[in-house]
């Protein structure tokens, strides 16, 4: 809640953790607990949970909200939390994001309702009713059309944001990059934007950007939280030095479907003690982790084992 007021503080490598289970598929919260507890020692400066990454959907309410409180007392303000709250059903979104709110989320991030392909005017009924119910809540549109076979236009973006003054910005992952600019230009440059999108991370920071929502944070938050620092201090040469360094790593996430890949590093760093995904979801293939491996292989001095 320490950043609830001033959203345009939330800048730089916020991390959307993946959600660990045990070997038999029930929800690791200590093994949650200790990837916070890296990521904040590694430099990060936000916490999400609840995202694509986190595999929501695969989840109860009730888990998500538990997953939810774990990261929040871990963190205890010391950074932005941003917790990813929507749903395919309206209700629960609600929900979701009403346990957010009380926990002291900086920050709401709402996909757009995935599956049932709503009309823009839908989209703008959604949200908006989103930020009805919490008025005193800073909301996030999350805008993932691979994955929620919808694409909010920069029309509706701006339409939500002249109607309510808690719609403050928006998690773009999308590979169209005039997208990006399209919605900042009818927004505002005020409106804040995250990337989602791991080589489009460092590129949105010339744009107005305010930071990225990486995957990639789970496995080299220590490289991307610095990649933004670098740009920030004025040294662009060696944030695309390190871009470039990262971008083997990049292409590990999705070698298979992510997290996947991420939970086997992640197992193999010693950080979570299953690399287990629920269904549909799979762990890697034999032909997957062959591919994995040599990526990681590249990219290996990026990938700091932690100290806890």
């Amino acid at each position: 809640m320490k950043f609830r007021a001033t959203p345009s503080l939330i800048k730089g490598s916020i991390a959307p953790v993946v959600t660990p289970f045990t070997a038999d598929g029930a929800v690791d919260t200590e093994g949650l607990r200790r990837l916070v507890r890296w990521q904040l020692e590694s430099g990060s400066h936000g916490i999400s949970i609840g995202g694509s990454t986190g595999e929501p959907s695969a989840q109860s309410v009730a888990e998500r909200i538990a997953a939810m409180k774990a990261v929040a007392e871990e963190i205890d303000d010391r950074v932005p939390f941003l917790p990813g709250t929507g749903s395919t059903k309206l209700e629960e979104t609600l929900e979701i994001t009403e346990a957010a709110h009380k926990l002291g989320a900086d920050l709401a991030l709402v996909i757009t309702p995935y599956y049932s392909r709503p009309t823009q005017e839908g989209l703008i009924a959604w949200y908006g009713t989103v930020a009805r119910e919490f008025p005193d809540q800073p909301i996030v549109i999350y805008n993932v059309p691979s994955r929620t076979a919808v694409d909010i236009a920069p029309d509706t973006v701006a339409t939500l944001r002249r109607a309510h003054d808690n719609i403050v910005g928006i998690k773009e992952t999308t590979k169209d990059f005039e997208h990006f600019s399209h919605v900042l230009h009818k927004c505002g440059r005020d409106f804040l934007m995250w990337s989602g999108i791991e080589l489009l991370c460092l590129p949105l920071l010339a744009i107005g950007g305010i930071g990225f929502v990486s995957a990639l944070a789970n496995i080299a938050p220590a490289a991307v939280a610095r990649m933004y620092e670098l740009y920030v201090a004025g040294d662009h040469d060696g944030a695309i030095d390190l871009h470039y360094q990262l971008a083997p790593l990049v292409e590990l996430l999705f070698v298979e479907t992510n997290p996947a890949p991420a939970k086997h590093v992640l197992k193999d760093l010693g950080l979570i003690e299953s690399g287990f995904v629920r269904a549909p979801l799979i762990e890697p293939t034999p032909k997957g982790l062959e591919r994995i491996n040599a990526l990681r292989a590249q990219a290996e001095h990026l990938l700091v084992r932690p100290s806890l």
